[in-house]
């Protein structure tokens, strides 16, 4: 019988519900996340398909025997804290209904077919997005990894075993990367372009360049009531200060809707109401259509929180903590989808995701599901039954597509 990509969605709808925030809170190796885990196991273990757990922490889910040429879809299962029920499973979901309608027609691929559920893409507990996929393709270094720490002060080593990852194995899985011809990734969309053009479906073209830095604004602590106001050395109000710039300067950037500029976590210390805080740390997230209007936009911002914390008597210290660049999906890859699916729309996204990490290693190529009201990362990110049944037919479409081919 075929999987139903609405009931596989039902039967994670409890699992990391967030009383506090809405939505949902699935963290890399939380108990929420471990669960998820546990699930896609056995439900593709109940699909016949072999799964394993690499060195990375990633998950796979095999159909047919491994081996060079394989076609990889799948997506992630973590999320933002408090984010909504389809960002990341949503694709898991969709590739598992994908595979069983193929099963089920007696479809025999010519391919190896892979489902992949990547670790810590949001990057909600230790810091950096894309986190399974980057460890993966080498671009950050297993050691440096390994050694990240969360709110809790628990290492990513110590989280890692958690799922029974050994840390030391942390890093480039060159074997694996070379046996992918292709990675397809399904994912609703992050935006409000297909409500807009009135489509289920689109394929995506291009990522914007994106990167997330910290700030540290350093002040002087005092007592709330004993300070007077000329005498603060306030770095929340220096920090105040630098979000309305970055609001402010993201909005006038050339004209440009590309230009995207957000801080949404700030960390207060010590955090009390009758103090003024010593110190306040701050993440801002800045995206732009090229590399250089990313760079330029983050320069502006960053010139006004120099300022910013310069009149409050403060000092600001950066740290750059992951950067990507602008991604261009295979335009090969992308217009063969295109053909396959009757000639679906093509936008681009000012989201993040595993297949841009993966796109400077092999071909890579996404399709987005609609959102109809275009809100994500929030327990109001939706998508109707129709449309996420609809997307998980593409998707079937694209293996097919994909699987036929012979190997080269």
């Amino acid at each position: 019988m075929t999987l139903d990509v609405v009931t596989l969605l039902n039967e994670i709808a409890e699992i990391g519900r967030d009383p506090v925030r809405g939505g949902y809170s699935r963290h890399v190796y939380e108990p929420a996340e471990l669960e998820l885990r546990e699930w896609f196991r056995r439900t593709s273990t109940s699909l016949g398909l072999e799964v394993e757990t690499d060195r990375n922490g990633n998950i796979w889910a095999h159909w047919g025997p491994r081996g060079a040429g394989t076609i990889a879809i799948g997506s992630h299962l973590d999320s933002v804290p408090g984010g909504g029920a389809y960002d990341g499973p949503l694709g898991v979901a969709s590739s598992l209904a994908a595979v069983s309608a193929l099963m089920d027609e007696g479809f025999v691929p010519a391919r190896p077919v892979t489902i992949a559920a990547f670790g810590e893409e949001e990057g909600s507990r230790f810091g950096i997005a894309c986190l399974g996929s980057k460890l993966m393709a080498g671009t950050l270094p297993g050691p440096k990894v390994a050694a990240l720490v969360d709110d809790a002060g628990v290492t990513y080593a110590e989280a890692c075993r958690a799922d029974g990852i050994d840390p030391a194995g942390l890093g480039r899985d060159e074997e694996r990367l070379t046996s992918l011809a292709a990675f397809v990734e399904l994912h609703v969309e992050q935006g409000i372009g297909l409500a807009d053009l009135d489509a289920p479906v689109a394929v995506a073209s291009s990522i914007l360049a994106h990167g997330r830095w910290k700030l540290v604004f350093s002040g002087e602590g005092n007592h709330a009531g004993a300070t007077r106001m000329r005498d603060r050395r306030d770095p929340v109000a220096a920090m105040a200060a630098a979000v309305l710039a970055a609001q402010r300067i993201a909005s006038a950037h050339d004209g440009s809707d590309a230009a995207r500029a957000t801080i949404g976590r700030l960390t207060p210390v010590p955090g009390g109401t009758n103090v003024i805080a010593s110190r306040v740390d701050a993440w801002l997230d800045v995206r732009g259509d090229s590399d250089p209007q990313t760079r330029a936009l983050l320069e502006e911002i960053l010139q006004a929180a120099n300022a910013a914390a310069e009149e409050h008597g403060c000092t600001l210290e950066v740290v750059e903590e992951s950067y990507v660049s602008t991604v261009h999906f295979d335009a090969d890859l992308q217009q063969r989808l295109v053909g396959a699916l009757g000639g679906v729309p093509v936008l681009a996204t000012g989201a993040g995701h595993d297949a841009g990490i993966l796109a400077a290693e092999l071909p890579t190529a996404m399709l987005f599901t609609r959102n109809p009201t275009g809100v994500s990362h929030s327990p109001h990110e939706t998508a109707t039954d129709e449309d996420c049944r609809t997307g998980a037919r593409a998707l079937t479409e694209v293996v097919r597509l994909l699987a036929s081919e012979s190997r080269g």
